[in-house]
């Protein structure tokens, strides 16, 4: 009777992996060797890990990442001009918490997707939290914030993330709206928010692709200097492996 209450209770407070653990030790005699303290200890461990692991599962699908990518995955094999000790020194996370920003450029195939994915994905398992978003899904979410009202929450769902990740960025030239949009989104993120953007285009040209002076001088003025740069160059990734869109 005591042992059903203590696992109601459990149940109440949420403590999952600490009923998951406490009905472990119950049930193996291999436990009773222990002292209270160390059961104990055990127990408090897997709720620990437990919630860590439901934390990064709310991250994993809040960040909403096109493809499953890692750190790990990435070839540094084939000529692309990675710099391997950099992608090393990038998978600690300290751009991150820097405020740091990543420019991913490279022909289409280059595994520029992959390499943002991967990146958001490690920021992701570090405790950061990450949203990504192809640059026309962005802009088409800002358009219909604005026509329900909830344009200026959503804007601050952006500032407020660790790690906004645009890719696909300059696909066609910006309208006046979606270019007033990005200096709001970059905006709101300078000096306090990590940035990744990735594009098909060398950074030389985005200046144009945003198209008027001033605004574009506002934004690449908050982003270029402050940023990593990625410049992926060779073939085709795609069809050299036949892997997925991005494989890198």
């Amino acid at each position: 009777m005591i042992t059903e209450q203590t696992v109601e209770k459990m149940n109440a407070m949420k403590l999952y992996g600490m009923r998951d653990a406490f009905a472990e030790q119950l049930e193996l005699s291999t436990y009773a060797s222990l002292s209270f303290e160390e059961r104990l200890g055990m127990l408090v461990d897997r709720e620990w890990t437990d919630r860590e692991n439901r934390r990064l599962e709310r991250r994993m699908k809040a960040a909403r990442l096109k493809i499953r990518a890692t750190m790990e995955e990435i070839d540094y094999s084939s000529p692309r001009g990675l710099d391997e000790s950099l992608m090393r020194s990038l998978s600690s996370c300290e751009w991150v918490k820097n405020h740091a920003g990543i420019l991913v450029t490279g022909k289409t195939g280059t595994g520029k997707t992959f390499m943002v994915c991967a990146l958001a994905d490690r920021a992701i398992k570090v405790g950061h939290v990450a949203f990504y978003y192809r640059a026309p899904r962005l802009f088409s979410e800002l358009l219909m914030a604005k026509a329900d009202g909830s344009y200026h929450r959503f804007l601050s769902r952006l500032a407020r993330a660790d790690l906004l990740a645009i890719d696909d960025f300059g696909l066609a030239t910006l309208s006046e709206d979606e270019r007033r949009e990005l200096l709001e989104v970059i905006e709101d993120r300078s000096g306090s928010g990590s940035t990744i953007l990735a594009s098909q285009l060398p950074v030389s040209s985005w200046h144009e692709v945003i198209g008027e002076p001033t605004i574009a001088d506002s934004i690449l003025d908050r982003l270029v200097h402050c940023s990593y740069r990625i410049e992926l160059k060779g073939p085709s990734m795609r069809k050299k492996r036949g892997r997925g869109p991005g494989g890198a």
